[in-house]
């Protein structure tokens, strides 16, 4: 038989001329750092984007103690990474919530690992490792896991791995216990910042096996073993949590045996596709649906195993290909679909899941283009021109991705742009654009976008019926929304409160709202702003002020801090017989925790204004809240009210229920109030007048406006209208004893002239 050929060292891959020797240590990590920091620098100024409040440190966590949960509470953070969150903590003390801060150490880390790339590289004795390194640090798929601050796992967890691998390889030469050791405690670091790092132990026998041409048991795999064991350990405990903790667990990820190993196929296809030609990346890419028939499937999981056999048959000659492949799809493995992972639930494939793969696809094509330089007929500067315009065209492409990391509506529109069935997106669309009247029509169309993409998800239907009461006349769609969400979540507390405040506005359904709150109370008995809300409908409910009293109660000690409660409580008090007192103890607890409180000034005055004595105070209270507010006409009528009742300041309650009626003269009340204080002027008696007259057209059922201009009728003696405006008076209040004095007097008047 004949005999095999020789395989290549790493020594024949050189060709006779090189193309490009590049600089020395210090010059190679300058040109590594100074072309990553390029490329990225559009996102270093980009703001907190969508999940990065889950990483960057909470505020519970920003203490020690914080710090020791980070470490010992399942759960503390929303996956164990305590090496990871550890550094979160650090870097929060260091700039606070300053983005510039966590931009750029996202940066540094990358270019490390691009740098340790090139270290390894070169221990390994590959020709051109600060092409390969640039090819890795420039490269677009890179971007989301670099300008991503949630992704500092990955640049992390990377510098980690590879610096790890880089202290192995040494002691593979020395076979000395102290690298072994550092290698190792790298290593389990690595696992603490993020478990697909415990694809390294099968990544080194790759690197042994393409040096060596085979793997011995005592040398290269022995020493392995307990790595395998605790990267083994890291993976399974983070697929638990993923289910526990994330919600990696439902329909949306019941795969077959058969559709898994489909879905691996076609992400091993969409990932070298990606890495080869990468045009356009997307943040979130379609959702594949996995039917084994899908001739797409077959052809993705045949391709993969025609371009396996063909590397292996090559293997014979050049091990270089195939161990490039072995570690790209090895690398790949924890995200291939054999375990479940949460962003399975929006995509089966992601930009960062291929970051540390994306080096088996970067290494190899640093070679092959040095080796094409190094074959054409060029001169040393043609020859690193031409081997530098790969990075240079990828760092472009990097430096026009980054750009979109911006801020998060525009991460959002662009992703929409490229994937408009991302439902996710147009949901964190819908949520950036927020609720202010400028872009409610456009959060309104997103919401709606992400219902009709994903009619189950209830967040999203709970978002546009809260959307749609903010316009008139939605409140039956709202409604409808609210149900949605309750159908698909029976137990969305939130959805239970926003449609039990919903309901309260509907004629008739008070009672359905009611339970709608106590539903909400149910299911989270600390849900204070549900408290707080049936409070409110109490307070609307005959006989309900005491139990609305102990739900504004139960509010503050859940949050007592929350000045909306204060003010809720004070006004269920001031209705109370004897509770004024206490009244005004929540009104100014309301203003301590937000003192530009206009409605809390406003109900203070109201409350003060009915205790004896404190009209100043009253009069003090009203004038706070028009200066935060002078538009208000019940301020200013209120205002008047209290200034009328102090001798010699008559003029200044003339001139503010002047204005209140100048604001709004549709409102009867401020008309009637006016008409009081003109009518205290005898001078101004017909003045008055009008003013009881507009009242009485305003609201024909206006009883003491009738009585009021019944009587100053009778003063002008017209005694005829008189009679008609006091007797429709005692028809509406049979109480009015004002109206049936001035009505004897004026038969009393009539009977002495006739």
């Amino acid at each position: 038989m004949p005999r095999n050929r020789p395989v290549e060292s790493p020594s024949a891959l050189r060709p006779a001329k090189p193309a490009w020797a590049g600089p020395g240590a210090a010059g190679s990590a300058a040109v590594l750092v100074a072309a990553t920091l390029l490329a990225y620098s559009p996102a270093l100024t980009g703001s907190f984007l969508w999940d990065d409040d889950a990483h960057v440190t909470k505020p519970p966590l920003r203490t020690l103690h914080g710090l020791w949960r980070i470490w010992f509470e399942a759960g503390a953070t929303q996956q164990y990474y305590p090496l990871l969150h550890t550094a979160f903590w650090a870097e929060h003390r260091l700039w606070g919530d300053s983005v510039l801060g966590y931009h750029l150490a996202n940066v540094a880390l990358h270019a490390a690992a691009g740098w340790l790339l090139v270290l390894i590289l070169r221990r390994l004795a590959f020709p051109a490792p600060l092409l390969a390194g640039l090819v890795f640090a420039l490269h677009p798929v890179c971007v989301e896991s670099v300008a991503w601050i949630s992704e500092q796992k990955n640049t992390l967890s990377a510098v980690l791995y590879l610096a790890s691998a880089l202290v192995y390889l040494r002691f593979d030469g020395t076979r000395r216990r102290g690298p072994y050791s550092c290698a190792l405690g790298l290593f389990v670091l690595a696992l603490m910042t993020k478990s697909v790092t415990a694809t390294l132990p099968a990544a080194l026998l790759v690197v042994f096996w393409w040096r060596r041409g085979t793997l011995g048991w005592r040398r290269d795999v022995l020493p392995l073993v307990p790595w395998f064991a605790v990267g083994a350990a890291s993976g399974v405990f983070t697929a638990w949590m993923e289910e526990k903790f994330i919600g990696a667990e439902g329909a949306d990820f019941s795969l077959t045996a058969a559709q898994r190993v489909f879905l691996a196929a076609r992400d091993v296809v969409f990932y070298l596709r990606e890495i080869i030609w990468s045009v356009s990346p997307t943040f979130i890419y379609p959702r594949w649906s996995l039917p084994s028939e899908t001739a797409s499937n077959w052809l993705c999981l045949l391709g993969v195993l025609v371009l396996a056999g063909l590397l292996v048959a090559l293997a014979r000659r050049q091990r270089g290909p195939l161990a490039a492949f072995l570690y790209f799809v090895g690398t790949l493995s924890p995200a291939l679909g054999f375990v479940n992972v949460y962003p399975f639930l929006f995509s089966f494939v992601a930009d960062h899941f291929a970051y540390l793969a994306s080096i088996g696809i970067a290494v190899p094509a640093a070679w092959v283009l040095w080796r094409a330089a190094g074959l054409l007929p060029l001169g040393g500067a043609g020859r690193a021109l031409l081997v530098l315009a790969v990075p240079a065209g990828l760092g472009v492409l990097t430096w026009r991705e980054s750009r979109i990391y911006r801020d998060p509506v525009a991460l959002y529109r662009a992703t929409i742009q490229r994937n408009p069935n991302a439902w996710l997106m147009h949901f964190n669309l819908a949520v950036s654009l927020g609720m202010g009247p400028e872009h409610l029509a456009e959060a309104v169309s997103e919401y709606r976008a992400t219902v009709r993409l994903k009619p189950d998800h209830w967040r999203a239907h709970n978002n546009l019926a809260s959307a749609l009461l903010k316009a008139p006349g939605n409140s039956a769609a709202a409604v409808a929304e609210f149900e949605e969400a309750l159908r698909y979540n029976p137990d969305y507390a939130e959805a239970h409160n926003n449609l039990g405040v919903a309901l309260e506005e509907v004629p008739g359904r008070l009672g359905d709202a009611e339970s709608q709150l106590r539903a909400a109370i149910r299911i989270n008995p600390a849900y204070d702003a549900a408290h707080a809300n049936l409070g409110i409908l109490l307070t609307r409910k005959p006989g309900g002020l005491g139990d609305a009293l102990g739900e504004f109660e139960a509010a503050i000690r859940i949050s007592p801090d929350v000045a909306d409660y204060h003010y809720g409580k004070a006004n269920a008090l001031v209705r109370m017989p004897g509770r004024i007192p206490d009244a005004v103890e929540e009104y100014r607890s309301a203003l301590r925790l937000r003192p530009g409180y206009t409605e809390a000034h406003s109900n203070l005055g109201v409350a003060l204004a009915h205790m004896p004595g404190r009209s100043e105070e009253a009069i003090a209270e009203f004038e706070a809240a028009l200066k935060l507010d002078p538009g208000d006409a019940h301020i200013h009528a209120n205002l008047g009210d209290a200034l009328a009742k102090i001798p010699g300041r008559g003029a200044e309650a003339i001139a503010e229920f002047s204005t209140a009626v100048r604001i709004d003269p549709s409102d009867a009340r401020f008309h009637f109030g006016l008409g009081q204080v003109l009518a205290a002027d005898p001078g101004r008696l017909r003045d008055a007048m009008s003013q009881f007259e507009e009242a009485v057209r305003l609201n024909p059922d206006f009883a003491d406006a009738h009585c009021l201009l019944g009587i100053c009728l009778e003063l002008v003696g017209r005694h005829a209208e008189a009679v008609s405006h006091l007797e429709r008076a005692l028809e509406l209040r049979p109480d009015l004893e004002i109206a049936r004095g001035a009505l004897r007097r004026i038969e009393i008047s009539n009977g002495a002239s006739r």
